[in-house]
């Protein structure tokens, strides 16, 4: 079991590849998301042969007295089938997982992210996600309404498909997925509209030159575009109808928020098909100091960054730009192998912690370094 008291500024975790660095910072993101960042089973973070995993945290500003910080505990208990139950509490009230939007806002960045322009359109919807949940209680339930709809409308459309069903009993999940779908479009829209100012300002800190030929912003890619007049819960209507047949025929859905996409731009050109690898990675760091800024203007409170060992993947200029934003932060949390990749600027203001491992085989964290 690991007990310890972080202070203000920048926390420094180090130690070698699998020795529980990410897992320090998994168990932060599960405090304010109610889930991993990396898996979506949460069967996957209990430890092997242990019935329970509980992570606890007090949660709040520096100045605020240690009474006065919200109390957060999420404890995964394992079934029977290796899937796990998850309990949530606040204060000691049990709640759902959209009850911590507010409670421990986050900025994660991780080695998976300088995959954002090019790789898979999932990985864009999902930082899109993660950043509107946190904007918005009511996107949290939205979507999750959206995701329950979409599940039980494919498995209609799959019986449908082996005549085991009629088109007649869509309507009802119609109407849902419809009404949770044009929720989540209108608030990704909101979204992406209050992201742009402060995206453009962000690139244009880190590479002048670059932002003085463009602009960077970001484009919603949509299979259910809006006509003129159109809200776009009424496109996506539409589209389900131009593709009804078609539907039947994969037995799924084929338009929706789950196959939209988010393109980032330069000048309007897409950067995935022209950009290169150092111009893909300034836009992602833009992108994520965008999220830090965003989230700041809430209520002036910046959020919590985390930052795992990404230092490697930046070159000296982008490092120096993140480590003037963390030093600029309350608090963050970074990780590395060795603390020989870490700013020595960052590390005459940070706290470090080396990652050591206990007596019963889990990790546990010594002061200094």
């Amino acid at each position: 079991m690991l007990d310890v008291v972080f202070g203000p500024g920048p926390q420094l975790v180090w130690g070698p590849n699998a020795a529980g660095k990410t897992s320090l910072l998994e168990a932060i993101v599960l405090l304010a998301w109610g889930r991993s960042h990396r898996t979506a089973a949460d069967g996957e973070l209990v430890r092997w042969g242990s019935a329970l995993a509980r992570v606890e945290a007090r949660v709040g500003r520096a100045e605020d007295v240690p009474e006065a910080r919200d109390a957060v505990e999420v404890a995964l208990v394992r079934t029977a089938s290796g899937g796990a139950r998850k309990r949530i509490r606040v204060n000691g009230v049990a709640r759902r997982s959209a009850a911590l939007v507010g409670v421990l806002r986050t900025v994660m960045f991780a080695p998976e992210d300088m995959l954002l322009v090019a790789g898979s359109p999932s990985l864009r919807r999902e930082a899109l996600d993660r950043l509107a949940g946190q904007r918005s209680p009511a996107y949290a339930r939205d979507l999750a309404t959206y995701g329950r709809a979409l599940q039980q409308r494919n498995g209609l459309l799959r019986l449908i498909r082996e005549e085991q069903a009629t088109r007649a009993e869509l309507r009802f999940w119609d109407a849902t997925l419809l009404d949770a779908g044009g929720a989540v479009l209108d608030e990704r829209h909101r979204l992406l509209a209050a992201l742009g100012g402060p995206l453009a300002a962000a690139h244009a800190e880190i590479a002048p030159d670059e932002a003085a030929t463009g602009r960077l912003a970001l484009r919603y890619a949509t299979n259910a575009p809006q006509h003129p007049g159109e809200s776009p819960r009424d496109a996506l209507a539409r589209r389900l109808a131009e593709t009804a047949d078609k539907e039947v025929w994969n037995g799924t859905t084929l338009v929706g928020p789950h196959r939209d996409d988010l393109v980032f731009v330069l000048d309007d050109r897409p950067l995935a098909t022209f950009a290169s690898r150092g111009q893909q990675r300034t836009a992602i760091l833009a992108f994520k100091l965008a999220e830090l800024d965003l989230l700041t203007a809430l209520d002036g409170h910046p959020p919590l960054l985390l930052l795992d060992d990404v230092f490697s993947e930046l070159d000296p200029e982008r490092r120096a730009h993140l480590v003037r934003r963390i030093a600029e932060l309350p608090q963050a949390f970074v990780t590395t192998t060795t603390l020989e990749d870490i700013d020595t600027a960052l590390r005459s203001v940070g706290s470090a912690w080396a990652v050591v491992a206990g007596a019963d085989g889990t990790a546990g964290l010594e002061a200094g370094g």
